[in-house]
C-alpha cells in the first residue's frame, strides 16, 4: 500500500529541505521529497508548473540521465518498451507483467540513483548532487485485456511507485497511434477500464494516482458510433471527462499541425473550462521541417499540462550508437578513442563518462564500510592513476 511516512528532521538546501536516510553514510542527506508519494509530487507539479515535460525513456539508465539533468518527470512508453526490450514494434506484443516489471526496475533505479548522487565521490572531490526523483508516467496501452487485466496492471504500477498511467480506447491488440488501421472499443468499455484503474489506486491508498485517458478517435478507421475524425475525438474526450475520472485527457494527433490541436482543446474547454491535457510531441513527426512548430510553452498555454516525447531516447541511442559503430568499422580502436575524447572534453557534463561513478561505486564503498561489509570499504580499492583509468 502506498503510504507517505513522517519526514525525519533535516537541513535546508536553498528552497529544498534535505534529510537523512538510513541508506546513506552519516553526514550525507537527500531531498525530503524522497518521502513524498510520486503521484502526490506529480499533482503538485501539475498545479504549479506551466507544463510538466517528461523525456521518453525505455530503461533505468535513461531515466537516471533524465533525473541527473533535472527534468521533473520521466515518461516510459509502450513503444519505447517494445523497441528497447523486445526489439519489435508497438502492436501489443508484450504483456502487462513485462512492462510493469520494467517500470518497477526504473522507479527502483531512480531511488538508488538519488542515494549514489547524494554521496558524490569524496575521494575525487566530486561534490554531492541533491536530485529530486522525477515522477514516472507509464503507458498502459489498452489495458492488456479486459477490466480485470486493468485491475492487475494498475496494482502492479501503483505498488511499483509509478506516479501516473494512461489508457487508450483502441480495440486490442492495439497499435501505435501513428500506424494505420486503428479501431475503437465502445465508450462504456473504455469508461469501465478508467473506473477500474481509479478504483484500484484508491483501494491501495494512493488517491493521488494520476489517470490519463487517451483517445485515438481522430484517426480511427472503425468505431461503434457513426462519428468520425475530429467529431469522434471530441465526443470521446467529452464523454470520458463526463465521468469525472481522468485527471488529464490525451488525443493522439496524426500530424504536427497546430490547427487540430487548437480545435480539439477549444471544443473540450467549452464544456470543461479547467480541463487539462497530455500531449505527445511525437518522434513520428518531422518537426525540423515544420516552419512554425508547436513549442512547449504554447502547448502549456493551451492546457497541455503534461508533454512528452515518446521515443526520444531511442532516437538518441540510434544516432549516437550508429555514429560510434560506423567510426569503429572504419577506424577500429580510434573510433572509440574519439568518443572518449568527446566525453572527457573540458567543460562537458557527461556523468556516464565514468561508469563507476554513474553506477554508484563510491556510494557502495562508503556504505559498505559503514555496514562493516567484508572487502567493500575504500581501503580495499586498488589505487590507479586517475589520468589513465576512469
Amino acid at each position: 500500500m502506498a503510504l507517505t511516512p513522517t519526514l525525519p528532521q533535516g537541513a535546508s538546501d536553498g528552497s529544498r529541505q534535505l534529510v537523512a536516510s538510513p541508506l546513506l553514510p552519516e553526514g550525507f542527506k537527500v531531498p525530503a521529497s524522497r518521502y513524498v508519494n510520486p503521484s502526490t509530487r506529480m499533482r503538485a507539479l501539475l498545479d504549479t508548473e506551466p507544463f510538466l515535460f517528461g523525456p521518453g525513456v525505455y530503461d533505468p539508465m535513461g531515466a537516471e540521465l533524465v533525473m541527473y539533468y533535472g527534468f521533473k518527470a520521466v515518461y516510459f512508453s509502450g513503444y519505447s518498451f517494445a523497441i528497447g526490450h523486445l526489439g519489435t514494434t508497438d502492436m501489443d506484443l508484450y504483456s502487462n507483467v513485462e512492462i510493469a516489471d520494467a517500470a518497477r526496475r526504473t522507479v527502483s533505479a531512480l531511488r538508488k540513483f538519488q542515494l549514489t548522487m547524494a554521496v558524490g565521490d569524496p575521494e575525487k572531490g566530486v561534490q554531492p548532487k541533491h536530485l529530486d526523483i522525477p515522477p514516472v508516467v507509464v503507458d498502459m496501452d489498452g489495458g492488456y485485456g479486459n477490466i480485470f487485466n486493468v485491475q492487475r496492471t494498475t496494482e502492479l504500477y501503483v505498488n511499483a511507485g509509478v506516479a501516473a498511467t494512461h489508457i487508450e480506447d483502441q480495440v486490442l491488440p492495439k497499435r501505435c497511434g501513428h500506424i494505420g488501421g486503428k479501431a475503437l472499443i465502445p465508450v462504456s468499455e473504455m469508461v469501465g477500464k478508467l473506473r477500474m484503474a481509479r478504483a484500484v489506486a484508491d483501494d491501495l491508498g494512493n488517491r493521488d494516482f494520476v489517470v490519463i485517458a487517451r483517445t485515438d478517435g481522430l484517426s480511427a478507421v472503425d468505431a461503434p458510433e457513426p462519428l468520425r475524425k475530429m467529431d469522434l475525438a471530441i465526443d470521446r474526450g467529452l464523454r470520458y471527462l463526463d465521468t469525472g475520472i481522468p485527471d488529464l485527457l490525451w488525443c493522439e494527433f496524426p500530424t504536427s499541425e497546430r490547427g487540430p490541436v487548437e480545435t480539439f482543446t477549444g471544443a473540450i474547454r467549452k464544456r470543461f473550462p479547467d480541463a487539462r491535457f497530455a500531449f505527445n510531441w511525437s518522434s513520428s513527426f518531422k518537426w525540423f521541417k515544420d516552419p512554425n512548430p508547436l513549442t512547449f510553452a504554447e502547448l502549456g498555454e493551451m492546457g497541455m499540462k503534461f508533454i512528452f516525447i515518446t521515443l526520444g531516447a531511442q532516437h538518441a541511442e540510434g544516432f549516437g550508437l550508429s555514429e560510434l559503430l560506423q567510426a569503429m568499422s572504419k577506424q577500429q580502436q580510434d573510433g572509440y578513442i574519439a568518443l572518449q575524447r568527446k566525453e572527457f572534453e573540458q567543460g562537458q557534463d557527461v556523468p556516464t563518462k565514468s561508469h563507476h561513478f554513474f553506477s554508484g561505486v563510491p556510494y557502495h564503498h562508503l556504505l559498505g564500510k559503514a555496514y562493516d561489509a567484508a572487502r567493500l570499504g575504500k581501503e580495499f580499492v586498488e589505487e590507479l592513476p586517475e589520468d589513465r583509468v576512469v
